[in-house]
């Protein structure tokens, strides 16, 4: 219940006010049955834009560190995402695909909408970055279609570390839906859930315009502290 009010009542009315988002291609979003919308991740206000313009609700899988931050603002935070109806996973361990897996698979199983960002991690430059397989595999074993999505001007509103968006229209773009029927069992394939990823994050790339990076966002950045703490002078 608190989601619509969120949505239709304080914060989605809020946020079309305030960044008058450009839509293009909602009509691509099914207006019943399961599917993945499947977008890039350049900003925290991403969380908050996209469902705000969808018609219908989505469940974005989330990191568990939004449901466990300490103090007032971690209190806080843990409420909104609860209130919006999103699943935490814990990104931490072996098994931490595994467990992302079987959140959303329950969603789609329910007819629902549901949101990943293939990249497992906000962009910290503005680059597209090589999207994870966990997106594939949800696509294939519940045969549900994938709608990419590309966010275009959050990371100018709200790059990484910035704390209060600056107050900026955004575009937001839906492809033509994708669909991997051609692929049904083959969830367990490499090849198979490797190429099924790329295309999507090609589709998302068509959309967004970004330079893309064939590696894991996540590897690039933790290669970039550890540098850093080598180097510490290359901050300035």
């Amino acid at each position: 219940m608190f989601y619509y009010v969120l949505k239709y009542v304080i914060l989605g009315p809020l946020l079309r006010l305030l960044f008058r988002p450009r839509i293009e291609g909602l009509e691509h979003i099914p207006e019943e049955g399961a599917a993945i919308v499947a977008g890039n991740h350049l900003s925290f206000s991403d969380h908050f834009l996209m469902p705000a313009i969808i018609k219908r609700r989505i469940t974005f899988l989330a990191k568990a560190e939004y449901f466990t931050g300490p103090g007032l603002k971690g209190r806080l935070t843990a409420a909104f995402f609860h209130s919006a109806g999103q699943i935490p996973v814990d990104r931490s361990g072996k098994d931490a695909g595994q467990a992302a897996i079987r959140e959303g698979l329950g969603v789609l199983s329910k007819g629902e909408l549901l949101g990943i960002y293939p990249e497992g991690t906000r962009s910290h430059d503005g680059r597209l970055y090589k999207g994870k397989v966990g997106v594939a595999v949800m696509a294939i074993k519940a045969q549900v279609p994938v709608v990419p999505c590309a966010m275009v001007g959050t990371f100018e509103i709200q790059p990484p570390g910035k704390v209060v968006p600056r107050i900026k229209q955004v575009t937001i773009r839906f492809g033509e839906p994708l669909e991997f029927s051609r692929y049904a069992g083959m969830e367990n394939q490499k090849a198979a859930i490797r190429a099924v990823t790329d295309e999507i994050m090609y589709a998302i790339l068509g959309l967004s315009g970004q330079e893309y990076v064939d590696e894991y966002a996540a590897k690039v950045k933790a290669g970039q502290a550890e540098q850093t703490k080598k180097f510490p002078k290359l901050r300035r």
